[in-house]
């Protein structure tokens, strides 16, 4: 059957660097549920020579929300060095289904934003932080618009239309130019 295209996957997570030297990896996520995410017997997907890999996990424990993780078959500080800075994707139908008017931070990548009056904005680069209090990095034709995810300000996502409504307060836009 073969492993997911590496495309077809979704980022839950990077390595950021070795915890020990039992080979566990501290984990930076990149989902808003790390706690359902990262359980022991959870399998992930890395990158290797190109192609995707399973990994499974072993053991997680929590410090300062983020996930130290053990994974079968690294057992050593130099296997795991080994991995910092690498992804790890899930396949996207493997998702659970969100509640209505919340999203999964790959659904808002790509989108256009535009102001209520329709000026564009730009393109949603990458989300940051957490869902709640964190914001959306845009790349407009001016550099890099940083606007807070807040139901007061993105009055509407559309991500099937891959548009974001914004209502900026004066002096937002124009603040990272």
């Amino acid at each position: 059957m073969g492993e997911p295209a590496w495309d077809d996957m979704v980022t839950v997570g990077r390595i950021a660097r070795t915890h020990g030297i039992r080979g566990q990896v501290i984990v930076n996520p990149e989902t808003d549920f790390p706690g359902a995410r990262f359980q022991p017997g959870a399998r992930m997907y890395r990158l290797r020579d190109g192609v995707p890999q399973a990994i499974a996990i072993t053991v997680v424990r929590f410090h300062q929300g983020r996930p130290i993780i053990g994974i079968e078959g690294v057992d050593s500080m130099t296997a795991a060095e080994a991995l910092a800075g690498q992804e790890l994707r899930v396949p996207s139908d493997s998702l659970q289904a969100l509640p209505e008017s919340t999203f999964y931070r790959h659904d808002l990548v790509g989108c256009v934003v535009r102001t209520v009056d329709g000026r564009e904005v730009g393109i949603v680069a990458r989300v940051e932080g957490p869902f709640a209090g964190g914001w959306l990095a845009v790349e407009s034709a001016s550099g890099e618009v940083l606007i807070p995810l807040a139901a007061e300000i993105c009055v509407r996502i559309t991500p099937a239309a891959r548009e974001i409504v914004v209502d900026p307060p004066e002096g937002l836009l124009g603040l990272n130019a």
